[in-house]
């Protein structure tokens, strides 16, 4: 019988406890907002602050700050990457090789184009009874050639660039 008033007063101790380490949170107005349970209770009076009671506080941990260093020790930063004469040879050969197959397709669309389009007077097709169709295509032609030239242009710019 001595053991639940022993009990009933624990839990009163612990409980009256647990309320005196939350303590009396604070808020306090200005641009930020401050939520703070570090004031005293003058403190708090002299910046205005009103006390928050029986509304529950979520308290979320700012993510830590990255350190400077990479993830990975063999990692190189940026101005460290350095690549070998001849990687940087084999990179510019391919890049070449790439752009002049490019420029080789395109200069035969060009040409493809150029043909059908035939000084804007290309052919008819059996599709193309009324009138306004043929000329559409012929305008789509048109600008599909003038495209294809400045392709052609700028093609050629870039492997004027390579070394």
């Amino acid at each position: 019988m001595l053991i639940r008033p022993f009990l009933a007063i624990s839990a009163l101790m612990l409980l009256a406890s647990a309320v005196h380490a939350q303590g009396t949170v604070y808020r306090c107005p200005g641009p930020p907002v401050l939520y703070t349970d570090a004031l005293s209770a003058r403190e708090a009076a002299d910046k205005g602050c009103r006390t928050i009671e029986g509304t529950p506080i979520t308290v979320v941990q700012a993510p830590r700050p990255r350190s400077g260093a990479p993830a990975d020790p063999n990692a190189k930063s940026p101005g460290d990457a350095r690549i070998d004469a001849n990687q940087q040879k084999f990179r510019d050969t391919e890049r070449r090789r790439l752009l002049e197959a490019e420029l080789r397709a395109t200069e035969d669309r060009l040409s493809a184009a150029r043909a059908e389009f035939n000084n804007g007077q290309g052919e008819r097709r059996g599709d193309e009874r009324n009138y306004q169709r043929y000329l559409d295509r012929m305008a789509g032609l048109k600008d599909s050639i003038t495209r294809l030239e400045g392709d052609v242009q700028a093609l050629k710019r870039e492997i004027s660039k390579l070394p």
